[in-house]
C-alpha cells in the first residue's frame, strides 16, 4: 500500500488545483446551482480537452490517459474542495467503471473514448423505490425485442440523469434467465418513452433525476455475473471516490473556520484565542486527518486490487461521512451567526456533506457491510 504521493502526483494536484480555483471558484458553484443544466460547458470541455480530468483513470487503449485510480481521486478530492459543478462523478466515475467492470468489449471501445473525451455525458442509474445502491433492489426487467430489449420501471437518485446523453442502466435479464440475474443496459437520453424528472434535492450543485421508462427500446451491453460482482466492485471504487470528494471538502472547511477564527473579533480579543474555539479546531483536524487517512488508503487499495476492497471501501464511506458532517457543523458554529446566512459559503458544503451522507449508502449502511465482510472471512 502507498501512503505517500510521488512527485509526479503532488504536480498533477497543483495542476488541477490551478485549473479549478481559476475555472470554478465558488462563485461559479452558486451561479450554476441555480440552472437546470447545472454546469458550464466551456468548463467542462476545457477540463476533458485541456487537462484530460474526464479520461484520468481510463486506459490509453479506450482513449484515456491511463494514468490510475489514484489519480482519480486527487481529482475528485480538488473537485470537493470547490464544490465543482459538472458531470465528472456521473460520466467519469459511475457510468465509466461500470463499463469497464461489466461491458463487452465491443461496447468499451464504442463507448469509453467518447466519455474520455468529454463528448458524451453518460451517467449509472442503479438505485429504484428503495434507494438501495445494490443488487437487491433491482426490478426494473427487459424484455426482448427482435435484436433489442425494452426497458419498464423507475430509477431514482440518478446523478445528472436529466441531462446525461447515454444512460446506463442496471436491470432484470430477459426472462426465461433467473430472477436475480442483471444485465447492463445502454439508453439515449432522449429515447422516446424516457421520461426525466429533476429532483429537488438538498444539493443543488450535485444534480439527480428520476427515471421512468415506459417501453424505452435498449441495448444490452453487459452482464453481471459471479453474483453481480462487477457492480458491487462499481458501487465500492464509487463510494471510495466519493470519500476522496469528501475529503476535500473536510480541508477546505477547516481552513476556512480556521481563516474566520484569525479575524473575527469579539469581546476585544481575535476569536480563536478562545480555548472553546481551539478545541473545536483541534476536533476539526483530528477529523481531517481520519478522513484523509480513510480516504487514502482506500484509493491505494482500489488501485492495486485488494482483496478486501469492499471492508476497505465501507470503511472509507462510512468514516469520510461522518467527518465531513462533524466538520461542517463545526465549521458553521465557529462562523456564528453568519454561519446560517445564504450569504455565507459555508452552507453550501454542509448540504454537500449531508448528500454525500446518503449518497451510494448511508455511514450505518456501510458499517454494517463492513461487519458482513469481515464475517465471511475464512
Amino acid at each position: 500500500m502507498r501512503f505517500s504521493f510521488t512527485d509526479e502526483q503532488s504536480q498533477f494536484r497543483e495542476a488541477v488545483r490551478r485549473f479549478l480555483n481559476d475555472k470554478a471558484p465558488i462563485s461559479e458553484a452558486r451561479r450554476l446551482m441555480a440552472t437546470a443544466s447545472g454546469y458550464d460547458r466551456d468548463v467542462w470541455r476545457e477540463a476533458c480537452v485541456d487537462l484530460g480530468l474526464a479520461s484520468v483513470h481510463i486506459p490509453e487503449r479506450y482513449g484515456g490517459l491511463g494514468a490510475g485510480f489514484i489519480e482519480l481521486c486527487i481529482t475528485l478530492e480538488e473537485m470537493g474542495r470547490v464544490l465543482f459543478c459538472a458531470p465528472f462523478f456521473s460520466s467519469s466515475v459511475l457510468a465509466a467503471n461500470a463499463i469497464l467492470n461489466a461491458a463487452s468489449e465491443t461496447y468499451k471501445q464504442k463507448l469509453l473514448p467518447e466519455i474520455a473525451s468529454g463528448r458524451q455525458i453518460a451517467t449509472l442509474a442503479v438505485a429504484e423505490h428503495g434507494g438501495h445502491w445494490d443488487a437487491t433492489d433491482i426490478g426494473l426487467r427487459a424484455s426482448a425485442d427482435g435484436d433489442s430489449y425494452r426497458l419498464n420501471g423507475i430509477k431514482k437518485f440518478v446523478t445528472d440523469g436529466a441531462i446525461a446523453d447515454i444512460v446506463i442502466v442496471v436491470g432484470q435479464s430477459p426472462r426465461p434467465a433467473p430472477s436475480n440475474d442483471l444485465s447492463l443496459y445502454l439508453v439515449a437520453g432522449e429515447s422516446p418513452g424516457l421520461e426525466r424528472r429533476p429532483l429537488n434535492v438538498i444539493d443543488p450543485t450535485r444534480k439527480q433525476a428520476e427515471l421512468t421508462f415506459s417501453d424505452v427500446v435498449a441495448t444490452r451491453i453487459g452482464e453481471f455475473e459471479n453474483d453481480a460482482a462487477a457492480l458491487h466492485l462499481t458501487i465500492d471504487q464509487a463510494a471510495i471516490a466519493l470519500a476522496n470528494e469528501m475529503a476535500g471538502g473536510c480541508q477546505i472547511l477547516l481552513e476556512s473556520a480556521v481563516e474566520y477564527a484569525q479575524l473575527r473579533m469579539q469581546f476585544g480579543r481575535l476569536i480563536g484565542s478562545f480555548q472553546a474555539v481551539k478545541h473545536k479546531c483541534a476536533d476539526m483536524l483530528i477529523d481531517v486527518e481520519q478522513a484523509k487517512s480513510a480516504a487514502y488508503y482506500a484509493a491505494a487499495a482500489a488501485a492495486d486490487g485488494d482483496a478486501d476492497l469492499s471492508a476497505v471501501a465501507a470503511t472509507a464511506k462510512a468514516t469520510v461521512s461522518d467527518a465531513y458532517m462533524r466538520i461542517a457543523a463545526e465549521c458553521i458554529q465557529i462562523h456564528g451567526g453568519i454561519g446560517f446566512t445564504w450569504d455565507n459559503n459555508t452552507h453550501l458544503w454542509f448540504k454537500r456533506a449531508k448528500n454525500s451522507e446518503v449518497f451510494l449508502g448511508s455511514p450505518a449502511l456501510h458499517r454494517e457491510r463492513y461487519m458482513q465482510s469481515i464475517e465471511a472471512q475464512p
